[in-house]
């Protein structure tokens, strides 16, 4: 299944900017493992949805451990391990917005 998503905040920027798209796919586990840096989308309880990359992926708790890649972003050491279960989808698109 896949997803169109408007990206806002900063938390991957440079690379990611305010009003860029992605799209995302949800892939079942066994089909399409995620790996170390991969960036994804998943739903925090307290914060809603959010963007971040990879940063270690712990099979044994069903968990990953996620950072922006600006260095003000939440990350794992705020956020706690994100569930399996929580994530929405891995980013397979990035659409730019034009700059000026």
């Amino acid at each position: 299944m896949l997803r169109l998503l408007k990206v806002s905040g900063n938390s991957l920027s440079p690379g990611y900017q305010e009003g860029d798209f992605v799209v995302i796919v949800k892939i079942p586990l066994f089909l399409h493992p995620y790996h170390h840096g991969d960036v994804i989308v998943f739903h925090h309880p307290h914060y809603g949805r959010l963007i971040k990359r990879i940063k270690v992926i712990d099979i044994a708790q069903g968990a990953v451990y996620v950072a922006g890649d600006h260095p003000e972003s939440l990350d794992s050491r705020q956020l706690g391990p994100i569930s399996l279960n929580a994530l929405e989808g891995k980013v397979i698109w990035h659409i730019k917005k034009p700059r000026t």
